[in-house]
């Protein structure tokens, strides 16, 4: 019997992923990244289209749009054909033909990416380095820049003190976007870890919150010492420990992509895993029960030398949606980290346009 040799094709809907695996086979490929949008751009500054030597693509710049085009534009830069900066938008007869007619402008470059290059960003990723890939536009270059560390030397690309200054702010808040002093020429674009959400209680809200956390693109794992709740089988999908919460953080080390939320009720249970994520840089923390449980909480980890870091605790957790089943709860959960997250990433984006301006 024949048996397939060949690479199989990524599980998961990482564009980069697949572009990985186009080249194990020894095809081509070209990378189509949107740079700028104005108007009503259906896809973010940083989303990507990669397409290969066949014709196939993955990912996407403008939700179906213009797709078709960039494929024709990305064969031709696979046949030899310059990198280029293309424009679609309303007022555009050629966006006209392709369907952008709602009112929106995109610009996307296409480029082709080596081999090597798209490996070290890969490995970078795999390991949960927070990465950017730098391209300057007026001749394709491109060098990679990893949060906090040195850019490694290439051939006739460098970057100044100022720029990498620049570019790792935009490496800290998952930006994409041009150097201001680059004269839109410098693009970076991050590649952030997943967020992850630690959550310490295997209970009946913990069975909600979980699948709702993964589908808006959280790592989630679920905490509990407790054999009778930390049964695999209650999450499906789900990364699940039996370790106790102090020792289990220790292991994950949550980051600043990371939520940490108490379910239990149980101070013997909780209370360890509050300790260690208020010692973390953990973006968000919370902890479920009311508001005279989480007076009681505040005096115990008061005592325990962490009055400075209560205000972290959100508590009683979740946003006021007024829902009281488990599944309603969760959402509320969800949606206060989902708050938490971008004020962040706004914060970040504020500074950096005060450092611009």
């Amino acid at each position: 019997m024949k048996t397939d040799t060949q690479p199989r094709l990524p599980e998961s809907n990482d564009e980069l992923s697949c572009a990985q695996h186009w080249q194990a086979l020894g095809r081509q490929v070209t990378v189509a990244t949107v740079v700028t949008t104005w108007g009503s751009s259906p896809r973010p500054v940083g989303s990507h289209l990669v397409v290969d030597a066949l014709g196939n693509f993955a990912g996407s710049v403008s939700g179906g749009c213009i797709e078709g085009a960039l494929v024709t534009e990305a064969l031709e830069v696979i046949a030899g054909g310059a990198a280029r900066l293309l424009t679609f938008g309303v007022g555009d007869e050629r966006a006209w033909e392709v369907g952008l007619s709602c009112g929106g402008e995109v610009q996307v470059y296409v480029q082709s990416m080596s081999a090597q290059l798209l490996e070290q960003l890969q490995a970078a990723r795999a390991a949960k380095r927070p990465i950017a890939l730098v391209t300057r536009h007026s001749d394709a270059g491109q060098l990679l820049l990893c949060a906090g560390e040195p850019v490694a030397a290439v051939p006739g690309f460098a970057l100044s003190a100022h720029q990498i200054e620049e570019a790792q702010v935009l490496i800290a808040a998952g930006r994409s976007g041009f150097l201001t002093a680059s004269a839109a020429e410098i693009f970076v674009r991050p590649y952030l870890p997943a967020a992850r959400l630690l959550i310490i209680g295997a209970v009946h809200i913990a069975q909600s919150l979980a699948p709702m956390a993964t589908l808006a693109g959280y790592e989630v794992t679920i905490i509990d010492p407790r054999s009778a709740f930390a049964k695999p089988e209650r999450f499906p999908g789900i990364a699940v420990s039996g370790d106790w919460p102090d020792d289990a953080l220790e292991h994950l080390q949550p980051d600043c992509q990371t939520a940490v939320v108490t379910l239990t009720h149980d101070p013997k249970i909780d209370d360890p895993a509050l300790c260690a994520a208020l010692t973390s840089p953990a973006f968000y923390v919370g902890s479920l029960g009311s508001k005279k449980t989480h007076r009681a909480r505040c005096e115990r980890l008061g005592a325990l030398g962490f009055e400075k870091d209560l205000e972290r605790i959100h508590g009683p957790i979740g946003l006021d949606l007024g829902g009281r089943a488990p599944a309603e709860i969760a959402v509320a959960i969800l949606a206060q980290m989902i708050l938490a997250r971008t004020s962040i990433v706004a914060g970040e984006r504020k500074v950096q346009r005060r450092a611009e301006a």
